[in-house]
């Protein structure tokens, strides 16, 4: 089988893999009609609870304008800003590009001169560039959520005994911002000068929701809205939210405890192949030379790393767990 037949049958596979994903998704229409036969249900429900329950959607779809443009939405451009602004290192898109290009440069730059294979080069090269900051963004992204997961609890504490004290939420929401240190405070003192310079309280919660991209802010948002379309005691609301979102934080981490040891088999395994690869090429490099030269090796090659990549997102998602 030449090159070109192995290429074939790889587009082939890939094919029939999507097109099964797709078949396994199902339609949308399904899903639109039912929850146009669910909001039916709740309208003409003489049941208290669904009148309840109908009554907290309207407010959660009424809290945000038909124009609202979440952010990052626009361009990749603008989700790669957003990306790069949820680390909270300042890094600009500019910034990120040159380093990327830098990084794809290096690499096959290194890899032809062992090799002299210039497509194998650049593909190499190209992949490490594009992933590698990447891994780098996400790495800061989750290190900054968990720290603001971590301390945004004490700050709704904060903000519980400042409503109780007597203090209306602005300021309740500046003394959040001086006291809690971290991301916590950076943000809290963000919403405090978008409200100083004329915009809503709301609009800014969601802008900075929007722009976090963290679940348990968008609870804290969205306790707000219904408060303030529906009224009642927001020191004791924000107070069980606090209580919840402690709760939260304690099951996250019995499951990290409960999977570590799957995690622990999914990186052993996934690097395995990578790890025997590189020893054998240090100690025998004729032996495995024919990848960077022979071109049904390359292929082979490439196919290998792509399936084992599969394996390792696959394995990837079965110890993430939501929660």
């Amino acid at each position: 089988m030449d090159v070109l037949q192995t290429l074939l049958v790889t587009v082939a596979i890939f094919t029939v893999l999507v097109a099964g994903y797709l078949l396994a998704s199902g339609s949308g229409l399904a899903k639109a009609q039912k929850r146009r036969v669910q909001a039916l249900r709740y309208r003409h429900s003489e049941s208290v609870d669904a009148k309840v329950d109908a009554q907290f959607r309207r407010a959660i779809a009424a809290r945000k304008p038909k124009t609202f443009k979440v952010a990052g939405s626009g361009s990749r451009i603008e989700a790669l800003a957003v990306r790069l602004d949820r680390t909270g290192k300042g890094w600009s898109v500019s910034q990120y590009l040159y380093m990327s290009a830098g990084i794809a440069l290096f690499i096959a730059v290194l890899i032809f001169i062992k090799s002299g294979a210039l497509l194998l080069s650049l593909g190499i090269g190209m992949f490490i560039g594009a992933g590698l900051p990447h891994l780098v963004v996400g790495f800061f992204i989750k290190k900054r959520t968990n720290a603001f997961i971590t301390k945004f609890p004490d700050g709704i504490e904060l903000l519980v005994r400042g409503l109780r004290s007597g203090l209306p939420v602005t300021e309740t929401l500046g003394v959040v911002a001086q006291e809690v240190p971290g991301p916590v405070g950076i943000e809290f003192r963000s919403i405090v000068d978008r409200i100083k310079v004329g915009k809503t309280m709301e609009d800014s919660l969601q802008d900075t929701a929007d722009r976090l991209g963290i679940p348990e802010f968008n609870f804290f948002t969205i306790t707000l809205a219904i408060q303030r379309e529906t009224g009642g005691n927001l020191a004791e609301t924000l107070s069980n939210l606090a209580d919840v979102l402690r709760k939260r934080g304690q099951m996250k981490l019995k499951i990290k405890a409960m999977s570590s040891e799957s995690k622990a088999s999914a990186y052993i395994v996934g690097s395995l192949p990578f790890i025997v690869f590189g020893l054998v090429y240090w100690m025998n490099p004729e032996y495995l030379a024919g990848f960077f030269t022979d071109d049904r090796l390359i292929v082979a090659g490439l196919g290998g790393l792509t399936w084992m990549g599969i394996g390792v997102a696959i394995m990837a998602k079965m110890v993430s767990f939501e929660i």
